[in-house]
């Protein structure tokens, strides 16, 4: 290694301050056991670790990494399908701070006619109160850190301790489950012609755009879906942005 490649790696390991090995293994089982640990040591009963939920992938058991409810509230919440329009993810697209929600944290923004029935389960099993923050990895995945009980409102220094020990844990998960990628990659004209049509262009505009002909564009549209296994555009769109294509 040249001196100066050498010297930028030392200042990047010397900049590290996690506690926790960078061999350490943090598969989804220990990941699982990590979040358990933090519930445990702040007074939570229950903790749930997901992925953000997105267009293409919405539903609470397609995004659930790590969570300890009830199976009953699981299979409940799971088919009322409120988990992407639910009050906390709502609360955590509007802000990059923790949040504390002190009633209804997974019922639906809007008006619905299970949640009533929701808040009755929640509140049973004793998910009363839950504190929650969003975090990223470093392929910019965002997850949701969710902490569900009776206890009040967490001090500060609790508050940064729980956000950090979350940083460590993603750091290792993410180092260790590298980003998903399409079966075959997309040249750049695919990959133009997703991006203007992301922006809301017709393949005529997009054609103009791009100097091309309109059966041109809608053909690299359709190699497009083809390798990010979609069946229209707006799902080829999502899957783009979901593999960092766009």
């Amino acid at each position: 290694m040249k001196r100066q490649e050498r010297v930028v790696s030392d200042g990047a390991d010397d900049a590290v301050c996690s506690r926790i090995a960078s061999g350490q293994d943090m598969s989804a089982e220990r990941l699982n056991d990590c979040v358990a640990e933090m519930a445990r040591e702040t007074g939570f009963n229950h903790y749930l670790l997901a992925e953000f939920p997105r267009g293409d992938r919405s539903g609470f058991a397609s995004n659930c990494l790590a969570c300890n409810w009830p199976q009953e509230l699981i299979d409940f919440y799971e088919e009322v399908d409120l988990f992407h329009c639910c009050k906390l993810v709502a609360a955590l697209k509007k802000t990059a701070m923790p949040v504390l929600c002190d009633k209804a944290s997974f019922e639906s923004t809007a008006a619905n006619q299970e949640n009533q029935r929701l808040a009755a389960l929640f509140t049973v099993h004793g998910l009363k109160t839950t504190f929650a923050f969003a975090l990223h990895d470093m392929h910019l995945r965002q997850y949701i850190f969710a902490f569900s009980g009776e206890r009040a409102r967490l001090t500060r220094a609790e508050v940064m301790e729980q956000v950090f020990r979350a940083m460590e844990f993603l750091e290792l998960f993410g180092q260790q489950n590298p980003v998903e990628k399409p079966s075959e990659s997309l040249g750049n004209r695919e990959i133009e012609c997703l991006r203007w049509s992301a922006a809301g262009k017709s393949s005529e505009e997009i054609a103009i755009i791009l100097d091309l002909s309109a059966h041109t564009v809608v053909g690299y549209l359709k190699s497009a879906m083809r390798k990010l296994d979609s069946v229209n555009r707006m799902q080829a769109i999502a899957r783009a942005f979901r593999y960092r294509l766009l």
